[in-house]
């Protein structure tokens, strides 16, 4: 019995290439059960390199210690494995290519950049360009500049003051002044100059109280300077951070968009050759329509990032960068929860402000009290009349002007002995304030506690995350090949291969995202605890 022969090789030329040599002239059934036969030995030989792939679990010992809080020094600069920059999609690819076994790839070496390139840029570069640029950080050096001059302002009643004078009279000789000041009221034509010393001897604690105040609110200011520094560097590693999971986000969208494209086209063909249902193809429609979506979100969000990375870092031009990382594994978070509070209420420079001003209100409640005791003070006067209306002709004689200079001391004490309650007042003021002051200053210590324990409890929490969200997208992988092979083997719905492509997706989408959620919460954490950038 004669077999009956394909009239058209068009099937089988626009699924598979052009019609090989071997095939020709045999039976249409056995032309399409040989490439069927071929993809189903393609997938066997997957599954297997895929079974003898060992699969690296994300444990402890690969990565490194966590950087110590209790030391001011620089914090460890953590950076994403190599293979979590790649997108973690499934390849879905014809049956005369390949396929690999999994999607969790690395990212080849980024090359040196070249004159007119992005600007090639780490964290601790970033760190350093916004302390240098950032104007807030510029604000809060300059304001405590500014406090610096106001405790030089204060001290200044401690030193003595010298003025020098110089007057020249012109009046109607020997009369006096009828109404007015009660002041010498002879008016005499004269000359003269002279100086005038005064020192503050005791006011019995004001000034040195005043002085006190003034230094320690000036140590409040730097250390509000060194506050803003550390929420600078906080934002400049959030900015940094997200801009790096946008950008990886971006090749996970890339490589679904090219995976489900794939995948369309495929079903495409298959669906002109009557191979497929209509339906197939809407679905490979609607999953590529969607992976484009999310493609362009991404897009949106890695400008948007970038965007925000150069405002925090002091660039009002938008900068393109080449981001890098300094390391390539993750660091475990701090085992000791007791040791970060102890250390944030050392280090924390927010903390370290307030208390500086709790001590400045004491020291200002102090001064206002003392103002109701004496001020003693030293004054001191010498000058020389050259002239004087007791010179005339060859020589002088001592009516009005017994000698031609003139000097003297004295002491002054000032005794405050009713003034409307004024001074009484003001003390009370200034007690009020400086009880206030130490109620917030112990209400800022037991929020900085509350702070570090939950930036601990969310790091370890992120730590866990990043492991299970490796293993999901893992078996997320997996899956999707079952599903590729069920699917062409015609032994699986599109609606299941639509769903294993959503899930691989969503998992890979879920690792990037845990691995730089948790650079930031270890971020978060130093910054917490006030580790020094």
């Amino acid at each position: 019995m004669k077999h009956n022969t394909c009239n058209s090789t068009e099937t089988y030329t626009r699924l598979y290439g052009e019609d090989r040599g071997g095939f020709k002239g045999m039976p249409c059934g056995f032309k399409l059960w040989a490439p069927l036969s071929a993809s189903l030995l393609w997938m066997l030989s997957f599954q297997a390199a895929v079974a003898q792939t060992p699969v690296k679990p994300a444990t402890s010992e690969s990565l490194p210690s966590a950087p110590q809080p209790q030391t001011a020094q620089p914090r460890a600069v953590n950076s994403l494995p190599a293979h979590a920059e790649a997108a973690l999609v499934a390849s879905f690819q014809s049956a005369a290519g390949t396929q690999s076994g999994s999607s969790i790839t690395s990212v080849p070496a980024q090359t040196a950049p070249v004159p007119g390139a992005p600007m090639r840029l780490t964290r601790t570069q970033a760190e350093q360009i916004a302390i240098k640029n950032n104007p807030r950080i510029s604000v809060g050096r300059l304001l405590a500049l500014a406090q610096h001059q106001v405790y030089r302002q204060t001290r200044a009643a401690e030193l003595p003051t010298f003025n020098g004078t110089i007057t020249a009279a012109d009046a109607n000789e020997g009369s006096r002044i009828g109404a007015g000041a009660l002041t010498a009221s002879r008016l005499l034509e004269h000359a003269g100059g002279g100086v005038t010393l005064t020192q503050l001897i005791t006011d019995f604690g004001r000034t040195a109280n005043l002085v006190s105040y003034s230094k320690l609110l000036e140590k409040a200011q730097n250390a509000n300077a060194l506050a803003t520094t550390e929420d600078i560097i906080l934002a400049t590693d959030q900015a940094f951070y997200n801009a790096l999971q946008a950008e990886a986000l971006l090749k996970v969208a890339q490589q679904t968009v090219t995976t489900r494209g794939s995948v369309q086209h495929q079903i495409d063909e298959l669906t002109k050759s009557k191979l497929k249902s209509g339906l197939d193809l809407s679905f490979a429609n609607v999953n590529l329509s969607q992976a484009k979506l999310l493609q362009l979100d991404a897009e949106n969000n890695v400008n948007s990032t970038i965007a925000a990375l150069s405002a925090v870092l002091g660039f009002d031009k938008l900068v393109q960068y080449q981001l890098t990382e300094e390391e390539t594994q993750l660091p475990s978070p701090p085992p000791d929860v007791d040791v970060l509070i102890d250390t944030a209420v050392r280090q924390r420079p927010d903390l370290q402000a307030l208390t500086y001003d709790q001590q400045a209100a004491e020291k200002f409640r102090r001064a206002q009290r003392d103002q109701l005791l004496p001020t003693i003070s030293a004054l001191g006067i010498a000058g020389v009349t050259p002239v004087r209306p007791d010179c005339f002709g060859d020589g002088c004689f001592p009516n009005y002007f017994i000698s031609s200079w003139y000097g003297g001391i004295g002491v002054n004490m000032n005794i405050p002995i009713f003034n409307g309650f004024l001074y009484v007042a003001e003390a009370s003021e200034a007690k009020y304030r400086a009880k206030a002051a130490t109620e917030n200053t112990r209400d800022l210590r037991d929020q900085v506690v509350r702070d570090v324990r939950t930036a601990w409890l969310a790091a370890n929490t992120a730590f866990q995350r990043v492991g299970v969200a490796a293993e999901l997208a893992k078996e997320a992988d997996l899956s999707l090949n079952l599903a590729q092979g069920r699917y062409q083997l015609g032994l699986g719905s599109i609606v299941e291969l639509s769903q294993a492509q959503l899930q691989q997706t969503d998992a890979a989408i879920g690792y990037v995202n845990a691995q730089y959620q948790y650079r930031l919460a270890l971020s978060t954490l130093n910054f917490e605890i006030g580790v020094q950038p």
